[in-house]
C-alpha cells in the first residue's frame, strides 16, 4: 500500500528512469532492484534535470557504471519486493526521502534530481557512495535545482 502511494507521486521522468533501471538489472543478471540501477538509469536516460546534474559534473555512464561495479562487489544487500524486481531496503528508503525532499522543495511530484539527493543522503548505499566519490555532492544539486527552478 505504501509503495502504491510513493507511486502515485512520481514524475513521468521517474516511472520512465525505473523502467530502464529494471532493464539494467535484467541485463546484468541481477535479481534485485537497487539504487545504483536507479543511478545509472538515470545517467542512461539522457534526459530531466538528474542526467544534466550529473553529465555538468563529469558522471556519465561509463564512469558510473565502473564505481559502481567496483563499489558493489563490496556487498549484497537484502531484498523487498519493488515492482516484478525485488528492490533493496536502500531503494525503498531513497525513494521515501525522494519524496520528503520533493515536499521540501515545493515540488508537486517527484523527479530525478529529488532521487539524486535522496540517494546522497542513504548512508551505505552504492548509488551515494559512488556519487560522492565522483564529486557529486548535495550542494551541486541544490544549487542546480535553484538554477533551473521556475520562475515565480
Amino acid at each position: 500500500m505504501v509503495v502504491a502511494i510513493m507511486y502515485e507521486k512520481l514524475s513521468k521522468r521517474v516511472e520512465s528512469v525505473v523502467k530502464l533501471a529494471r532493464s539494467i538489472a535484467s541485463n546484468d543478471d541481477q535479481e534485485y532492484l537497487g539504487t545504483e540501477h536507479i543511478l545509472l538509469a538515470i545517467a542512461g536516460d539522457g534526459a530531466g534535470l538528474g542526467f544534466r546534474i550529473l553529465k555538468d559534473n563529469g558522471v556519465d555512464e561509463h564512469k558510473l557504471g565502473a564505481e559502481i561495479k567496483r563499489l558493489s562487489r563490496k556487498s549484497l544487500e537484502e531484498t523487498w519486493v519493488f515492482g516484478s524486481l525485488p528492490g533493496s531496503p536502500h531503494l525503498k528508503a531513497v525513494v521515501a526521502t525522494a519524496i520528503d525532499v520533493a515536499q521540501q522543495l515545493g515540488a508537486r511530484e517527484v523527479c530525478t534530481e529529488h532521487l539524486l539527493l535522496a540517494m546522497l543522503a542513504e548512508e551505505g548505499s552504492v548509488a551515494g557512495q559512488a556519487l560522492r566519490n565522483l564529486g557529486v555532492t548535495d550542494n551541486i544539486i541544490r544549487s542546480s535545482i535553484s538554477e533551473n527552478a521556475p520562475n515565480t
